[in-house]
């Protein structure tokens, strides 16, 4: 067990020695403490402000918090340059414009400005798509890019416009088909159309797909009519020069006559036709449609079948030139449209096929 160790007093030389030392080191500290210097520093560099203008810089703070989170969220309405934004860079669903409606729509700026800023988005490929890419405001886009061009001004050389995030082509595509349908409603074609390009896009895989994720607002029953107008425009869309003035009635009756076999003729009737009006168009389609419509009332009279016909998507060409694969029960045709489509040329193209096939 270990000896506790018994404190002694200290003698009266040993006390006189720590006196003599702590009055040493006090001396080198001058009359001032330590602890009155980091008081006083602490001062020196406390808020000078006064109460209201310590008010106000919380509010500013506030303030400047609530404008991030309002830009993050889209919320915040800036002014784009009329050149920094692509119009086209969606296929829009809107194939005209009543010049009427846009010259209004071109005083009302000219009076007031843009009432309503246009949304656009920032795409992944700004080296295609531009800097940014319109979701909804074509007609106000449109409108301001005329006055522009009219005056010369830098009035219209910049549009307010919302920043948006929408997350994918498929979100972008449904935004702008929702602004147009609460605003100024499409034709049945240009609802059928814009499903069908975003298929052939490759935004989705169908057009079941297309109609059900860009029209889940609208019932069974339109959705149903809209695939209709999708196969109006999938199987006439190249020939057709007036689709977006059928009427639902009219689309809804070609879709009944393309789903009976009618599109090649259809499609040869329009070709050989020339046509300048809507009303030239229909005249032109509607006998091959009713000699369906009698022929489902009457089923007695037998007569052929008709052959299966499928086609590819038509191929766009530079020079104007539309291509596309058909296949019947007899084998596979190549088709060619278009306005520089003549017998010089197909006489080219045959004999260019005649060789790749000798090739093989």
């Amino acid at each position: 067990m270990a000896r506790r160790k018994q404190l002694e007093a200290p003698s009266v030389e040993k006390l006189k020695e720590i006196e003599e030392g702590f009055a040493r080191e006090t001396s080198r500290l001058g009359s001032r403490i330590p602890i009155a210097d980091v008081a006083g520093d602490a001062a020196r560099h406390a808020d000078p402000l006064p109460q209201h203008l310590r008010e106000e810089q919380a509010r500013d703070k506030a303030d400047a918090r609530l404008l991030r989170e309002a830009r993050e969220k889209g919320l915040v309405v800036l002014e784009i340059p009329l050149e920094d934004i692509r119009g086209d860079a969606l296929t829009r669903d809107r194939m005209e414009l009543d010049e009427e409606d846009l010259a209004e729509l071109r005083r009302s700026i000219l009076d007031h400005g843009v009432r309503l800023p246009i949304e656009v988005f920032e795409p992944t490929n700004p080296e295609d798509a531009g800097k940014f890419a319109l979701i909804s405001g074509f007609r106000r886009l449109a409108a301001m890019r005329e006055l522009q061009e009219l005056s010369g001004g830098a009035r219209f050389n910049t549009i307010p416009a919302f920043v948006r995030e929408p997350g994918s082509l498929a979100n972008a595509i449904r935004a702008m088909i929702e602004e147009n349908e609460i605003r100024t409603g499409l034709s049945q074609y240009e609802r059928g159309r814009v499903a069908a390009i975003a298929v052939h896009d490759g935004v989705f895989g169908t057009v079941d797909e297309a109609v059900a994720e860009l029209y889940a607002a609208a019932s069974k029953a339109k959705r149903s009519k809209i695939r209709s107008f999708a196969l109006v425009h999938e199987e006439l869309g190249d020939m057709l020069r007036f689709g977006a003035q059928l009427n639902e009635r009219q689309c809804l009756r070609i879709a009944t006559g393309l789903r009976a076999g009618q599109g090649e003729p259809m499609r040869d009737a329009l070709e050989e036709h020339r046509v300048s009006s809507a009303a030239d168009e229909w005249a032109v389609l509607e006998p091959l449609i009713v000699a369906v419509e009698e022929g489902e009332r009457d089923r007695t009279r037998g007569g052929r079948p008709r052959k299966a016909v499928t086609r590819s998507a038509p191929v766009q060409l530079a020079n104007e030139v539309t291509m596309e694969k058909v296949k019947t029960e007899d084998g596979y045709a190549i088709r060619l449209r278009g306005p520089h489509v003549n017998d010089e040329m197909v006489e080219l193209v045959m004999d260019r096929i005649k060789f790749l096939l000798e090739e093989i």
